[in-house]
């Protein structure tokens, strides 16, 4: 029998995740079924539950593959040389692009209900919120060496604090529909003017 190739195993597995995306999207993750996951992805038993054995193996992926993207785009605003105001409008930009109808952010906030019942998920959840939040604290630092935040700031606590700007953000567009982007980031701007 011919081997499967390695870019045959990884289509194969991303044709699985984006079926339990849009079933994640249109259903939520406890009224989606691997039943519907299958039905969806147009393959059999067999082959779905050769890459995922459970549903929550599939819901981690998920978080996990979404999660390195907004990661890589928070790495390098973190990464850049640009003043704290203008990096956080970014950060903003960048969740606000998530939120959108068909955006990971609509997926994250189901994450974070099942991270509150799941131990395994709940633990990729704080790995993968930590590691957002490091980039957060890097910003911060590098807001103080450029003096932008004073000298005797705590950068793990304003790094947090930038953190959950930008996350309540997105929370809020997903709830309410708002706040307008143009007007939070002016609120964001002012709010580090007072710093």
């Amino acid at each position: 029998m011919p081997r499967v190739s390695e870019s045959h195993l990884a289509a194969r597995r991303q044709q699985i995740l984006d079926a339990a995306r849009v079933c994640f999207l249109r259903n939520g993750f406890h009224a989606t079924s691997m039943q519907d996951v299958i039905a969806q992805a147009g393959l059999s038993v067999g082959a779905v539950y050769r890459y995922f054995p459970s549903k929550a193996e599939i819901v981690e992926a998920i978080a996990e593959q979404y999660s390195a993207q907004v990661w890589a785009a928070f790495a390098e605003l973190a990464e850049g040389d640009a003043p704290l105001a203008e990096v956080m409008e970014t950060a903003v930009d960048i969740v606000n692009e998530a939120a959108g109808p068909e955006g990971p952010m609509r997926l994250a906030v189901q994450v974070w209900a099942e991270a509150m019942r799941d131990e395994r998920i709940g633990a990729t959840a704080s790995t993968i919120y930590s590691r957002f939040r490091e980039n957060f604290v890097a910003m911060a630092e590098r807001a103080v060496r450029a003096g932008e935040l004073p000298a005797d700031t705590d950068a793990r606590a304003a790094g947090a604090a930038l953190f959950s700007l930008v996350i309540g953000y997105g929370l809020q567009k997903l709830l309410t529909g708002g706040p307008d982007r143009a007007a939070y980031r002016a609120g964001v701007r002012a709010v580090l003017r007072g710093a």
